[in-house]
């Protein structure tokens, strides 16, 4: 599935990486405890949360992921949208609960982790 539909499905806002909505995600991972994302070795993978600080970004870095979905309406400082540009992440914002988000995911035929 690509960013680009991401997008769309889950009515939500590019902050950061909008040259990057043609890449292709094929896993998902929603959590709110970065303890559990870093635990990860999953390759082509987005991660789904609703923990807005530095820490996700820094986590999403670590892991080797390339796009971070921030959903119950949770907002990117600048301070975050700067470093996920350094380092080539997209950040999306999406109104929907993460129980939503998830469910549109998977119908939209995206992977879970496990």
């Amino acid at each position: 599935m690509k960013i680009s539909e991401i997008v769309d499905v889950l009515n939500a806002r590019v902050v950061c990486g909008s040259d990057k909505l043609n890449t292709e995600v094929r896993y998902a991972f929603a959590s709110d405890l970065m303890s559990d994302v870093l635990t990860l070795d999953t390759e082509n993978l987005m991660l789904v949360t609703g923990l807005a600080n530095l820490q996700v970004i820094r986590t999403a870095e670590m892991a080797d992921i390339f796009c971070v979905v921030f959903v119950r309406d949770k907002k990117a400082t600048p301070e975050m949208k700067k470093i996920a540009e350094e380092n080539n992440i997209v950040i999306l914002e999406s109104p929907y609960s993460m129980f939503r988000a998830v469910s549109v995911l998977h119908d939209c035929g995206l992977q879970p982790v496990y």
